[in-house]
Parts: C-alpha cells; sequence; structure tokens
C-alpha cells in the first residue's frame, strides 16, 4: 500500500487548534484593495474558523491533523 501524504497546500492554509477546530485565513484581502473601504478591510484581518460542513474536507486532505 502506497502512504497517506497530506496535501502540502492544505497544510500551509490551515491549523487545527487545541480545541479541535481549524482556523483559516480571511479571502479577498490580497489585491484590488484602493477599492474595497477601510471598515471591510478592516473586518477581513484576522483569522477565521472553518465551517463544520467543510471539515470532512479539510480531515481528508490532512489525514495525521488529528480531526
Amino acid at each position: 500500500m502506497p502512504k497517506m501524504k497530506t496535501k502540502k497546500s492544505a497544510a500551509k492554509r490551515f491549523r487545527v487548534r487545541p480545541g479541535g477546530s481549524v482556523k483559516r485565513g480571511g479571502a479577498y484581502k490580497r489585491h484590488i484593495l484602493t477599492k474595497k473601504s477601510t471598515t471591510r478591510k478592516r473586518h477581513l484581518r484576522g483569522a477565521q474558523q472553518v465551517h463544520e460542513s467543510d471539515l470532512v474536507s479539510v480531515a481528508a486532505m490532512m489525514p495525521f491533523a488529528g480531526l
């Protein structure tokens, strides 16, 4: 049997918190920032939590993350 491998792109995007939730970076904060309001950009700061409906996909991409 071949070894199970972690999707490295997923490992760079997600981190598992000690409580078992998964944090992710926010989208829409990379470019074309001049037309976005300051309030909108401020709300995009920081990490968000991955929705529970997407946890199955994240767990499949990261088999050794303990999800």
